[in-house]
């Protein structure tokens, strides 16, 4: 469920772990190539927030942190999300009539060692960052290896030490102290494992191949690699000893190696659900304009395409449209917003393949990253379009305006060679 955040709401940071210097590293080094400066510096932002104890803030209001932060609610919430979404942030909130009250509470960021075999955090890194930069990374990290063969172990033990002494009663219980707690990623896809596990021989498996870690390290592969129960059996099939022990590491490999067979040596991304942050617009008037850009930014393809066709999935051919649009047309969430309800309109609500990749090869030559410019352009395509049937004089259905085209733009100015290349590349749609 989405909650709105006003300015007025106030806020508690709480911190559950221990939160030290070193962590500063880890959150820049590590988890910023993936989330993104601004949710680090709100990490860091509440962070300071602290008392001195650094175990509980006193009550803020989220204007602080605009304030602090330079940035609009809208910023500090994506921001949030993204600290959510990475475990590093719990959200909290207890709605009031008039002012909502928020709890944040903050968990230390993985270990190098940890965050580096991460199934998901690591193959996003290195996929962010590249190679070269990843293996930087892996040295910095790396604790330096001394051969200690010509060494002797002198090391003293406790009880070397030490001798017992006798018994005082005491509470031995001490609850609720300060400890590093770390809070792990949630992963919101379901896996049949029943149906998986009765893929298997009895003779090949036992009561504790699947176990709970398995299971887990299980749903968070089939996650970043899109797999599915039957790719699933097969790459564990090959990743089961003859013990009926699943080993871990080979199944990553297995996994990645059938990714990259699958997608020509290319490892998966994760892409923002909407539009990026710095390609939005603040909504600064409650015109419909201003609504309307709002909407195209801030819902995913999916979730667009879905509302457009009254709540009904996308089908495997649209969603496969929408993540080539995406991925090999680099158009950003909310331009391919755009376009779709541009072609759904003039389209007779069809998605057709070539005639959404036309338009795409020519949005992506012209560089069109925000809705603005989308809406721009697909206005002036639109009367084009109506000009050439004048011309024809092609006795069609007129076809349905977008609400958008109504709605008055700014006038673009252009110089005459601007003018000239746009009319080149305009050409096919004559």
């Amino acid at each position: 469920m989405e909650h709105g955040v006003l300015p007025a709401d106030t806020y508690i940071v709480i911190n559950k772990s221990i939160i030290e210097d070193s962590d500063r590293k880890i959150l820049t080094m590590l988890y910023q190539p993936i989330i993104g400066q601004l949710p680090i510096s709100l990490f860091l932002t509440l962070w300071s927030d602290l008392d001195k104890t650094e175990i509980m803030s006193t009550e803020f209001t989220h204007h602080h942190l605009m304030s602090t932060m330079k940035l609009n609610l809208r910023e500090i919430i994506s921001a949030r999300e993204k600290l959510e979404a990475t475990g590093l942030l719990k959200t909290y909130i207890k709605e009031e009539k008039n002012i909502n009250t928020y709890i944040y509470e903050l968990y230390s960021p993985l270990s190098a060692d940890n965050f580096l075999n991460h199934p998901i955090l690591n193959v996003v890194l290195y996929n962010n960052i590249g190679k070269k930069e990843y293996d930087k990374l892996v040295d910095y990290f790396k604790i330096p290896k001394i051969n200690l063969k010509t060494f002797k172990d002198i090391t003293k033990s406790f009880t070397e030490v030490f001798e017992p002494v006798p018994y005082t009663s005491f509470e031995t219980l001490n609850e609720d102290l300060k400890k590093k707690n770390r809070n792990k990623l949630t992963i919101q896809k379901e896996l049949d494992f029943s149906l998986l596990i009765s893929a298997f021989p009895k003779s090949m498996i036992n009561s504790h191949t699947f176990n709970k870690e398995i299971k887990e390290l299980i749903i968070n592969l089939s996650f970043i690699y899109d797999l599915g129960i039957l790719e699933l059996e097969n790459i564990i099939r090959m990743s089961i000893n003859e013990k009926g022990q699943i080993s871990k590491n080979l199944l990553r490999k297995n996994c990645r190696n059938y990714y990259q067979f699958e997608n020509n040596s290319k490892l998966p991304s994760l892409v923002y659900k909407d539009q990026p942050d710095n390609l939005k617009k603040d909504l600064i008037d409650a015109s419909s304009k201003s609504k309307l850009i709002y909407t195209f930014e801030n819902l995913s393809p999916y979730q667009f395409l879905k509302g457009k066709q009254n709540g009904l999935e996308p089908n495997t051919r649209d969603l496969k449209l929408l993540e080539m649009l995406l991925i090999d047309y680099e158009l950003s969430p909310g331009v391919v917003n755009v376009l779709v309800d541009y072609v759904l309109k003039i389209n007779d609500a069809n998605l057709t393949k070539g005639f959404v990749e036309t338009i795409a090869s020519q949005w992506k030559r012209l560089n069109i990253k925000t809705v603005e410019e989308a809406l721009k352009i697909a206005k002036k395509e639109y009367k084009k379009y109506n000009s050439a049937k004048e011309v024809n004089k092609i006795k069609k259905q007129e076809v349905k305006t977008p609400d958008w085209f109504d709605i008055k733009q700014e006038k673009e100015e252009i110089d005459s060679k601007e003018k000239e290349e746009m009319e080149d590349l305009l050409k096919e749609f004559r």
